[in-house]
């Protein structure tokens, strides 16, 4: 079956999908996103997820190209049209397309892009075994609180991972303190089971699944706390996880070269997995 995306105002062939070269979003990367995970052909976390959105709209002043109803119909008929039981739904939003000028144009009118697509839910075996990050200094801009299309220092740092042969890259502020991953957020346990993941500031993405992990841990009792964390911190911790939508939550083994605890996934991050996905469970 042909995929099918919606594109300002119109379901298309996914092939022949486009937007007009002047689209702020191309020319600008003025715009905005959000990935949704799909469970039994459901979106998981949908309201967290449009909260942001309409964070990330209002922070650059794009008006929300329809209503939340109206946005969450688009968003079940791109699942439905694509057939999608387990997989991701994206969406994305621009100013829209004007002749090229840095200022806001005044006529424009924001595109909204909606397309869903089936994933292999993260292998088992990944979490199983532990995954490597590096680490990379950490050279975005100073809103990283907005989940802004302008990705070009989280796509240099994903590779700089692949090409060391590791899963993530964690950015490091001019400070020494770990922000987050390319596309994660980045967690780690002090020896005295203390969980720790940088406070959602200007610095780093607010994840929706950073959210979830944060309500289980309130919920089972967890110690925690929401502070700035050092690369030597986290080559010294118990153990350390990274969350996203799309990766769920993996237990970190190694940092550069240095194992973490025993360089085996530790048991508060193998819980916090079991409650995270029971979660998407119930969620979808």
């Amino acid at each position: 079956m042909s995929r099918v995306a919606y594109v300002d105002g119109q379901y298309l062939p996914h092939r022949s999908a486009a937007v007009h070269i002047e689209d702020r979003g191309y020319q600008f990367a003025d715009g905005v996103y959000e990935v949704l995970a799909v469970t039994g052909g459901r979106l998981v976390d949908e309201e967290s997820h449009l909260i942001r959105l309409a964070k990330s709209l209002s922070e650059l002043r794009i008006a929300a190209p329809m209503s939340n109803s109206a946005l969450r119909i688009v968003m079940r008929e791109a699942i439905r049209r694509n057939r999608v039981r387990e997989g991701i739904l994206y969406l994305q939003v621009t100013r829209g397309a004007a002749r090229r000028e840095h200022a806001f144009p005044k006529a424009a009118q924001p595109v909204l892009v909606v397309t869903s697509r089936h994933t292999r839910r993260t292998d088992p075996q990944i979490a199983e075994r532990g995954i490597a990050v590096v680490t990379i200094p950490d050279i975005r801009w100073q809103r990283c609180d907005i989940k802004s299309i302008a990705l070009l220092p989280n796509v240099l740092g994903k590779q700089l991972a692949r090409d060391a042969g590791a899963f993530e890259a964690w950015q490091v502020d001019r400070e020494g303190f770990v922000t987050e991953g390319t596309s994660t957020n980045a967690w780690i346990v002090a020896a005295d089971r203390t969980v720790m993941t940088r406070r959602a500031d200007t610095a780093i993405l607010n994840g929706v699944t950073r959210l979830a992990v944060l309500e289980i841990i309130a919920r089972d009792g967890y110690r925690f706390v929401e502070r700035a964390f050092s690369v030597a911190e986290a080559k010294a911790a118990s153990e350390a996880f990274l969350t996203s939508t799309t990766v769920d939550l993996l237990p970190v083994v190694r940092i550069d070269d240095a194992p973490v605890g025993t360089g085996m996934p530790g048991p508060l991050a193998r819980k916090l997995r079991e409650g995270y996905l029971a979660h998407v469970t119930e969620a979808a």
